[in-house]
């Protein structure tokens, strides 16, 4: 199920953003962009902030290798991200 906020932003310079992400891709922003971005002080701004530090933060595996379990979480799920 979609939020039908989510796949419509409001404000401008958001439908600005996705459309330019469009654009440069050429492919529709995926899903959890949409999510991060949409109310980005009560949701997106806390959990970049929590995704940042699992992704970058002090750990015993490799930058990459969270990447490539990430890839791998998101294939199993059937996700593009």
């Amino acid at each position: 199920m979609r939020i039908p906020s989510i796949e419509s932003p409001r404000a401008l310079r958001e439908q600005l953003m996705l459309a330019l992400m469009r654009v440069l891709s050429g492919h529709r922003a995926p899903d959890v962009v949409r999510t991060l971005r949409y109310r980005p002080d009560m949701f997106g701004a806390p959990m970049g902030a929590v995704f940042q530090e699992v992704m970058r933060g002090p750990s015993d595996w490799s930058i990459g290798e969270r990447e490539l379990f990430a890839a791998w979480v998101s294939k199993k799920n059937e996700c593009e991200f």
